[in-house]
Formats: C-alpha cells, structure tokens, sequence
C-alpha cells in the first residue's frame, strides 16, 4: 500500500511541457494525463484496501485432537484475526447402511458400516455473527461431516414473565460419503458418492455466550440420497461453542446438557438419602442417650411400700 501510494505521489507530478507545444495544447493534454493517472491509483489503492482486508479475515483451523486423553474424542479449533471463534470437542460415531449384492446374484442385503473420524482429519470453518460452520473430511474427502450453527432470538420463561434471550443452536448436520472407499464399504453395489442431511433440526439450544457441555450421547437421524436410507448419528462427551469465545482456546461458562443434569441427579440421590438415614440414626442415638442419663440421675423407688411415706 505504501509503494502504491508513493507511485501515485511521483506520477502525480507535472510533466514538464515540450518547447514546441502550444500553452493551452499542453494544459488540456496535462489535465486529461493527470486525471487518467488518479483513476489509475485509486483503482490500485483500493484493490490494495481489499487485498489487505482479505488477508487480515483470513481463517485458520487446527486440529488438537491429539491432545485429548480419550483416543476417541476429537478437539477442533477455528481462528479468525488470531482469536478463537469456534470450537468443538466431541466424540462421534456413524452407523452407515449401504447394499451389497446377496450370494445368488439377485437380491440385495443391507449391511452397516461403522464409521468413527480418526486422527489427523482435515477441517475447515467459518465464523459468523449469527451462523458458524464445521467442515471436518477424512480419507482423501470420501467422508465430509459439516456442521452447521446459527445465532437467534428465542422466547424463555413462562407464566407471562416470557422474554427474548440470544441462544445458539446446531440447526444442521450433515455427512457426504463414498461408498466406493473400500476400508468401511465391502463390496458395495453400485458403489458412489451420497449426501445425508437432517431436517428441521434445533439441537444443542444454548444461551448465548456459554458453551454447550453433555457427557451422555445424543442421537441424530439423517436422510441419505442413497435410496431415503438413515444415517445414525451418536455424538457423546461434547462441549461445543461456536459464538462468542471471549478467551483464546478457552471454552466459556458451560451450560449441561438436561441428560447430565438427571444423571447427576440419580447420582447424588441415594448419597443425600443415605445422609438423611445417618442424621435420623445419630438423633435417635442421641434422644436414647439423653434419656438414660436423666433415669439415671433420678433416686430408684423403694421396693417396701412402707418406705413411701418417708418419701
């Protein structure tokens, strides 16, 4: 941008006029060469102005899943401007059904491949003010998952106190296979590339700047074109946020998921019932202990009858 603009302040300089050239020739020839040349730096500045906002938007991905302690759970990170605007940790598994041709040659049976995303994934993402995206591809692209996310207002509360609040949701997913690719697809018939979305989907509903934390698995259904089949989703131990992370590679406030927060529930029930049975048993204990000590402070009552009048 700075030679761009010195070229322009050195070619924006008078020429000077040839001898033989009459005044008023030279001055219109002057005005029309000066005007051409402020036409021609403008354009470069501002193609100079989008080239540097190009590069200042510019995205980077990283893919940390190696750091995780659990070998199954993926950890991807998406970074615009050197600032961390989505990340996704997560645990995923597909249940593919695909046709292979039976032993007579005729009918066709439906086998299921599994299919987990393994280390080393290539990914991609874009960072929005109200959508986000993950593009996560493995195997030279014979399996892409996306994952879509979207920002917008949402109506919490009830008994006419409801107001508008900022949530985040997964409104998206979506898988495109390759049947062709022989580790998962043995001996597929009419072997070939398929796209499995879902529909309608709102999952994942979190407020607005907090992360989404769920240890239990969740299921999501999504429609191939492969002949309407139905692609299983299993996603577990996830903590997911794809809008507003205020800290470099570090989740916000977490927001369980209602599966934890029953489990969690159950868990802490027989202990808080167990408390109670402790409590009830240690005043009983002490109710009994109290009593004893009071009967044995009182005089014994005489066994002769006679000795009552001395009483």
């Amino acid at each position: 941008m700075r030679r761009v603009a010195s070229v322009c302040r050195r070619e924006s300089r008078a020429p000077a006029s040839d001898a033989g050239v009459p005044l008023e020739s030279s001055a219109h020839s002057l005005q029309d060469l000066l005007f051409m040349m402020d036409f021609h730096c403008a354009a470069l500045l501002l193609l100079g102005s989008l080239s540097a906002l190009s590069v200042s938007a510019e995205q980077e991905v990283e893919n940390l899943s190696g750091l995780s302690a659990n070998p199954d759970r993926e950890i991807f990170v998406v970074r615009e401007n050197e600032t961390t605007c989505l990340m996704a940790e997560f645990a995923v598994k597909f249940l593919i059904p695909y046709d292979v041709l039976a032993l007579n040659g005729i009918d066709l049976i439906t086998e299921q491949a599994s299919v987990s995303i393994p280390r080393g994934a290539q990914i991609a993402g874009k960072c929005g003010n109200t959508d986000s995206e993950l593009h996560i591809s493995w195997i030279n692209h014979s399996f892409t998952f996306r994952i879509f996310f979207s920002k917008e207002k949402h109506t919490m509360g009830s008994d006419g106190k409801a107001k508008e609040a900022d949530v985040w949701k997964m409104n998206k997913v979506q898988l495109v296979y390759d049947t062709s690719e022989k580790t998962h697809f043995s001996s597929a018939y009419n072997p070939g590339k398929h796209t499995a979305s879902t529909h309608l989907l709102s999952a994942l509903v979190t407020p607005a700047g907090r992360s989404y934390v769920c240890s239990a698995q969740q299921t999501l259904t999504m429609i191939s074109s492969d002949h309407q089949k139905g692609i299983s989703v299993y996603m577990y131990d996830t903590q997911i946020q794809p809008f507003d992370i205020t800290s470099d590679f570090v989740f916000s406030e977490p927001y369980k998921c209602i599966t934890d927060e029953r489990e969690q529930l159950e868990q802490m029930l027989p202990l808080v019932l167990g408390l109670i049975l402790g409590l009830i048993i240690v005043i009983t204990v002490s109710v009994y202990h109290f009593h004893l000590k009071l009967s044995a402070q009182q005089p014994p009552l005489p066994r002769d009858r006679s000795l009552y009048k001395n009483m």
